[in-house]
């Protein structure tokens, strides 16, 4: 039931990483109050803060940026998308990240005036601001502090969105929940900034929240989603049990690390004439095929001066008693979702009051596959220019009778959530990751709707954030394998094999 004493704002933003901050910083600056609402206890479980490699600009050369995009994405980008991201670049990077957050951006040794641009994997040449390897932290905790010192923006942490309030195609907030209670939050604009979907697999570089809230929230609302069957999986994951696979970044391929079998071979001149600066997708299936073939495959990292230019990487190498010198192991592991929310260029969804910005939404950028150091680009790009269109809609928030979420039933049974996720995640592991069969994505679907409709049971009765995340990941799951079952066509991320060259697969 609708109560006027809920708490309203003028916009309510989901997520707090570098898309969030972005579109709270936009309709802030247009004199709008803002709630940030984040399941993130700032500022490491956000997405943004775990990127490594750096954010792409254009400098001079826009239109070899744009060239670069389009051939990553196998030609699939939509060109006016793309223009929007580069033509937009550099200003938006010199306003934000340079000039209101004075992030420390690499320099040059003997020219502390002129930024470091650096090189990645696909890039035909240096553009790419970082810090050293942990470009996401330098600026996701500024960001988030800045906004801290904005009076008309109030963030609220280790809160969850479970539901979209809507009424009539129109969206007028979110329930979330905090501390076990569950209210509204009403707004003029709702802006969904809920990264990514690691949790959905075994090995991911995202933090554990990456359970595709936002999505799940949108597509149960009638929004439309678009290219879910693009999973992009980074190469160059650590590939030891022992711990959370951490990445290792593109720029090291950049500045000139090998990637080596088991027999100490270079193999990925086989694969691309780009060898190891190829686009990810091929980078990452050829990583995967040889350590089928040879078990494993070490990243070659003494052509750099490791511990001198990469730091950070050199200490988690450290933490985890892996001796660089003699080669890092690596394997594929879910990185980023190219897909998403379908929005336009002011990350407007087909749903009044409703915008989608970062991973969870799908603008065109990157088609089927990720260039690499722009998801901090778009999301900066998109999240300024949603703000600033939420805040310039004029509209006051209204508030509508909110859905009754029961809580009538026992809790949860003992590690419930937990169980679920494994089954789902050895179903997407197996059925839809790197390379995809007919047969195999047929088995996922049928698997992912029995798990489904197991927690719509428990859903009916019971209200708590680890059922609820496991409802938006199954519901995730279920789009991105019937994308991956339409689309016929193998491009970049979505690869498929014939369906006699299946290994053996059991999706019970």
């Amino acid at each position: 039931m609708a109560n006027e004493s809920d708490p309203t704002t003028d916009v309510l933003v989901i997520g707090s990483g570098v898309a969030g901050c972005a579109a709270a910083l936009g309709a802030a600056r247009a004199g709008k109050e803002v709630v940030v609402a984040t399941k993130a206890e700032r500022p490491k479980d956000a997405t943004s803060w775990w990127a490594q490699g750096g954010v792409a600009v254009s400098r001079s050369n826009a239109e070899g940026f744009k060239q670069d995009i389009v051939a990553a994405s196998d030609d699939t980008a939509d060109p006016d998308a793309v223009d929007v991201l580069v033509e937009n670049a550099n200003e938006a990077v010199r306003d934000v990240l340079i000039e209101t957050l004075d992030v420390p951006f690499d320099t040059e040794a003997d020219d502390p005036d002129t930024f470091d641009y650096g090189r990645e994997a696909a890039h035909g040449e240096r553009r790419i601001l970082h810090v050293n390897a942990s470009t996401g932290r330098h600026v996701l905790g500024p960001f988030l502090s800045h906004l801290d010192e904005q009076p008309n923006v109030t963030i609220q942490e280790d809160t969850a969105a479970l539901d979209l309030l809507t009424r009539e195609g129109r969206v007028h907030g979110a329930i979330c929940e905090h501390d076990g209670d569950s209210d509204p939050i009403y707004a003029g604009a709702t802006v969904l900034a809920t990264g990514g979907i690691g949790a959905l697999y075994g090995r991911s570089t995202n933090p554990d929240g990456a359970t595709g809230d936002g999505i799940a929230m949108a597509a149960l609302a009638g929004a439309d989603v678009a290219d879910m069957e693009y999973v992009q999986f980074h190469p160059t994951a650590y590939a030891g049990e022992a711990a959370k696979p951490f990445l290792l970044s593109e720029a090291l391929r950049g500045e000139g690390a090998i990637l080596r079998n088991d027999g100490g071979d270079r193999f990925m001149p086989e694969h691309h004439p780009d060898a190891e600066l190829a686009p990810r997708d091929v980078v990452a299936r050829a990583v995967a095929a040889e350590r089928d073939r040879t078990d494993d495959v070490l990243l070659d990292v003494s052509p750099l001066d490791f511990e001198t230019e990469f730091p950070d990487l050199a200490a988690n190498c450290d933490e985890r008693d892996v001796d660089f010198r003699s080669g890092i192991p690596v394997a594929p592991a879910e990185h980023f979702l190219c897909g998403g929310i379908a929005v336009d260029s002011r990350g407007r969804t087909s749903l009044d009051r409703l915008f989608a910005v970062g991973e969870c939404s799908r603008t065109g950028v990157h088609g089927a596959n990720r260039l690499a150091s722009t998801s901090l680009l778009e999301g900066l790009v998109w999240g300024l220019r949603a703000g600033r269109t939420a805040a310039a809609s004029g509209v006051n928030p209204v508030i509508v009778d909110a859905p009754d979420l029961r809580d009538s039933d026992p809790a949860l049974p003992a590690a419930f959530a937990a169980e679920k996720f494994t089954r789902l995640r050895g179903v997407m592991d197996e059925f839809v990751g790197l390379s995809r069969s007919p047969d195999g994505l047929r088995r996922a679907s049928a698997a992912i709707r029995r798990l489904k409709g197991e927690v719509d049971a428990y859903v009916r009765t019971r209200t708590s954030r680890e059922l609820y995340e496991l409802r938006a990941a199954t519901v995730t799951a279920l789009l991105i394998t019937r994308a991956a079952r339409e689309n016929t066509d193998s491009r970049g991320c979505h690869h498929l094999v014939d369906t006699a060259d299946d290994p053996e697969v059991h999706a019970d």
